[in-house]
Parts: structure tokens; C-alpha cells; sequence
């Protein structure tokens, strides 16, 4: 007989890609951290794109990039062995460019961290290229790490969620928020603008398709509290004309803002939704975006 409460997932190895940029080292620093809760080690990628150098570079100037990345790889690992002296870390200098890169390393289970921006062997690691990218085409979860990095902690996790098919990504956010021992809080935006003309034509009430979003909220936090007995759950939904601003407001008071990626195909690629495009440029602090697919791997298990 199987039980109705739902599996914990479990959290994956840490892979950050890493530039020599200050963008890139505070986020190696905060995937250091990641990694340390997890109990896991930390992987440290620099992408040095040379097979594609190798079509126009000299041997001389392949090899140089290979010894600066050596260096920045070293450099990067003793940064973050100072702040963390018992973690485990090991450094790849890959010849595949950014996204390759970072998806051989990641494998099926790891989750990918990036700086917000960044410049070197991640050529144009800038949000609307590389970063943008990744999160929008990666099969498993990517967080950008934004934000002060000497902002004070809130000391909670936050979920953007909103309906019943959010459950499997909301496990993983529930599990981010007990590996810190934090609070996890979900939010909902009900947004009017979006809802106005469907309400209309449908002859429903606006303050009873609300307490429908309020009812479904609820029901996903009972569901995260089953699995998660002991974290605190909370829940609300917030009224107002922009999901984007909403939720950008929100990330100014937690550690992690979660969300599951919506977008459709674009062009024969995957694409973020507005909603993450907004977050992964606004928000005031790290962003994690979870792909429909690794939650359909989960549930396949």
C-alpha cells in the first residue's frame, strides 16, 4: 500500500561556473555556502570554449587560456577553502562552451549556480545571454545569484507558486528551506489584470475566483507540511495588477526566491516566462528556477 504523503526529493551537487569576475567569485562564495548545507561538495567550471578557439587560435594562445584558467580555477578553489576549509571541492577546466559546459557537469541531479554577470571564459555571461540562457534551456535546477552579497540574512525561503501542478517543484523549495532550517513561505499573486476578462465572461465573482487561489495555496502548503512535518509553512495570496513587481518586492525579504519555469518553446527553444525574466534582472536576491523536466525524472522514479 503506498503512502498518500509526498516523497522528500533530494538535494544535488553544487556546479558554479566561474569567470574571474567579481559577479562570478561572490557566487562561487554563495554556491560554497549552498553546497556546505547540502552536505555535499562544491564543483567549480570554467568554461574555456577551446574547441571552438581551436578553429582560429594559435597553439600558443590556446595554450594561455589553458593556463588562465588553471589559475582562475586555483585562485577561485582557495577563496573559497578560506571561507570553508572542510568543504569539498574539485575544479574542471572544460574545453566546451558555457551551456555545454555546465550541463555535462551538472549531469541529471546537480544544480547549477551562476553570478548575475560575468566576462572571461564565460564570454558574455551577461543576463539576456549566457545566464538567461542556461536557465531557460538547463534540465535541471539553475540559481542566479543576485543581490548585495553583504545583505543580512532573512532567514527564509520563498516559493512563487500558483496552483496544484507547482507540488513537485515546491518539494525542492521545502527542501532548500529545511536544509537551512528556515521558514518556508509561499506566495501567490492574483493577478486582476490577467483575470478580469475570463471572470467576466464566465459570470464569476471576483472575491470567490480569489478564494479559489487561497484555497489551492493552502492546499499545497498542507501538502509541503506532510512531507516536511517539521518546517514552518506559510502561506498567502497577494491581490495586485503586477505578478513581476509583486514578487521582485517579496525577494527584498528572503535568502531564496524558488520558482518553476513555465516558459514555452521560442524559436525551437525553450524560453523563460516574463515572470522569471523579470526576477533574474530585478530580484534582491539569489533566484532558483526549477525545468518541468526534472520534476517529470522525479515523479518517473
Amino acid at each position: 500500500m503506498t503512502s498518500d504523503i509526498p516523497a522528500r526529493p533530494e538535494l544535488g551537487n553544487i556546479i558554479v561556473g566561474v569567470d574571474g569576475s567579481p559577479f562570478a567569485t561572490t557566487a562561487a562564495l554563495w554556491a560554497a555556502a549552498e553546497a556546505d548545507r547540502r552536505g555535499g561538495p562544491l564543483h567549480l567550471v570554467h568554461a574555456a570554449d577551446l574547441d571552438r578557439r581551436g578553429r582560429f587560435c594559435t597553439a600558443e594562445t590556446l595554450e594561455a587560456v589553458r593556463e588562465a584558467g588553471r589559475d582562475l580555477l586555483s585562485n577561485t578553489a582557495k577563496a573559497v577553502h578560506e571561507r570553508f576549509p572542510q568543504l569539498s571541492v574539485t575544479t574542471e577546466l572544460s574545453r566546451q562552451e558555457p551551456f555545454a559546459g555546465l550541463r555535462a557537469a551538472a549531469g541529471k541531479r546537480g544544480t547549477i549556480v551562476l553570478g548575475n554577470r560575468g566576462h572571461g571564459g564565460f564570454a558574455s555571461l551577461m543576463l539576456g545571454s549566457v545566464s538567461l540562457g542556461v536557465a531557460a534551456r538547463a534540465k535541471v535546477p539553475v540559481i542566479v545569484v543576485r543581490g548585495e552579497s553583504d545583505r543580512p540574512e532573512a532567514g527564509s525561503v520563498t516559493a512563487a507558486v500558483q496552483g496544484p501542478s507547482d507540488l513537485g517543484w515546491l518539494l525542492l523549495a521545502a527542501a532548500e528551506a529545511d536544509a537551512r532550517k528556515a521558514p518556508l513561505r509561499l506566495v501567490s499573486v492574483w493577478n486582476l489584470l490577467l483575470h478580469a476578462g475570463r471572470v467576466a465572461n464566465m459570470l464569476h465573482d471576483l472575491d470567490e475566483v480569489a478564494q479559489q487561489r487561497v484555497h489551492e495555496v493552502k492546499a499545497l502548503a498542507d501538502r509541503v507540511r506532510e512531507a516536511y512535518p517539521d518546517l514552518i509553512v506559510g502561506h498567502h495570496v497577494e491581490t495586485g495588477t503586477s505578478t513581476s513587481g509583486t514578487l521582485v518586492e517579496a525577494s527584498a525579504h528572503t535568502d531564496l526566491l524558488v520558482m518553476g519555469r513555465e516558459g514555452g518553446a521560442l524559436g525551437g527553444w525553450p524560453s523563460l516566462g516574463r515572470v522569471a525574466h523579470t526576477l533574474l534582472h530585478h530580484s534582491h536576491c539569489p533566484v532558483e528556477v526549477i525545468p518541468p523536466a526534472f520534476v517529470e525524472r522525479d515523479e518517473e522514479v
